[in-house]
């Protein structure tokens, strides 16, 4: 695998990892994906691209494909549960970014990262049934340990998600933080609403939020979220994407109706629900060390609020193709340039987060307005 240029083994064919693969590739990099599934299929329901991240995917020649498989949002809405608005903020070219905000599938998206992969990098660029399991690396290059076998590269990043086993290795005693939300998610074929292009975040005073958005012309996505317990170590038996019934979702929210988007109707034609505890973890004082590094959830799982996560990982895919870039004989250097220029942002982004969990059910319209321009300066890249 070794070649005059550095080449670089990515774990994790998601949105963060493959849009590494692409950046990483357009700046002249050997590159090659690792991926434990046996195929990469399109899972899981909506994603908000932010405008910065969809000036990256734009830079990458994907910015008319995601404007097609998605939706341009223009607003987002702050409501209470009867559906009466209490604060409005404009998003993507309505709000004066240079980028639209794309509300799209995540698995619509990650299938197309896929494909401009595949095409420009190679049908080998992405190895499945290759689960990263550890490294060994030193002054020279990194073997990396996989299911499929070990493959040698000068730069291992773990883009491995919020379970990363490179993130494990490099940080052993990093537990998961759970804030004691329970999250429902799901998508239903039930038309538009209001202006078809609104984002709505709806609150009670009780720790109870349900987010909704159209990821297509006919499709909502929606996240209901609740607090049941005490934040802190994650209970035994906790749910990740396991199937649950509109009712265990539905009875978090009596009497919530908007009459302009009929709740119950949307999640009780919603095909799969799924529910996962809201977690994150600590920020890190290092990401990486020598030749390996970070990425995406495995460097910053946040919570996912203020639609940010994916995002960011598309953030770091191009400040990691910059900054190797400019450290083109020394990717150690290159790694720890990568590192200054994103850590102390995407640790602002977990930090804030938390402080939105938080603030729940204390907002007044002056207050929420307040926050979101807070918010928004925070986290625009």
């Amino acid at each position: 695998m070794k070649t005059n240029k550095t080449s670089i083994v990515i774990a994790g064919a998601g949105i963060g990892g493959l849009t590494s693969a692409l950046t990483l590739h357009a700046a002249g990099f050997p590159v090659v994906v690792l991926e434990s599934a046996h195929e990469v299929k399109p899972l899981g329901v909506g994603i908000n691209m932010l405008p910065h991240a969809v000036g990256v995917l734009t830079e990458l020649g994907l910015g008319d494909a995601l404007a097609h498989a998605g939706v341009a949002t223009t607003e987002i809405l702050f409501c209470d549960k009867h559906g009466t608005v209490l604060y409005t903020e404009p998003r993507g070219l309505t709000g004066d970014y240079p980028y639209p905000q794309i509300s799209v599938h995540r698995g619509r998206l990650q299938l197309m990262l896929l494909d401009a992969v595949r095409e420009r990098i190679g049908p080998q660029a992405v190895r499945t049934d290759c689960r990263v399991l550890g490294f060994e690396s030193n002054a020279v290059g990194v073997r990396t340990h996989t299911t499929g076998g070990d493959v040698e590269a000068d730069v291992l990043v773990g883009a491995d998600g919020v379970n990363s086993a490179v993130r494990a290795q490099l940080h052993p005693a990093d537990p998961l933080r759970w804030s004691g939300v329970r999250m429902w998610r799901g998508a239903a074929d039930v038309g538009p609403f209001l202006t078809g292009k609104a984002m709505i975040a709806a609150h009670d005073d009780t720790d109870h939020e349900l987010i909704a958005y159209p990821i297509g012309e006919r499709t909502v996505n929606w996240v209901a979220l609740a607090r049941t317990d005490c934040a802190g170590q994650l209970p035994d038996g906790a749910r990740w994407n396991d199937p649950v019934t509109a009712d265990e979702v539905l009875r978090h929210f009596p009497g919530w109706d908007f009459g302009w988007l009929d709740i119950q109707t949307m999640v009780r034609s919603t095909e799969c629900i799924v529910e996962y505890p809201m977690v994150d973890r600590d920020p890190l004082p290092r990401w990486g060390q020598g030749r390996v590094t970070l990425l995406g959830d495995a460097a910053h799982p946040m919570y996912p609020l203020g639609a940010n996560g994916g995002s960011q990982s598309v953030i770091d895919a191009r400040a990691l193709a910059r900054t190797l870039s400019g450290r083109p004989n020394d990717p150690t250097r290159g790694l720890a340039d990568y590192e200054s220029e994103r850590i102390e942002a995407t640790r602002d982004v977990v930090l804030a987060n938390r402080a939105m969990l938080r603030s729940w059910g204390e907002e007044s319209p002056e207050g929420l307005a307040e926050a979101a321009r807070s918010y928004r300066r925070r986290t625009r890249a």
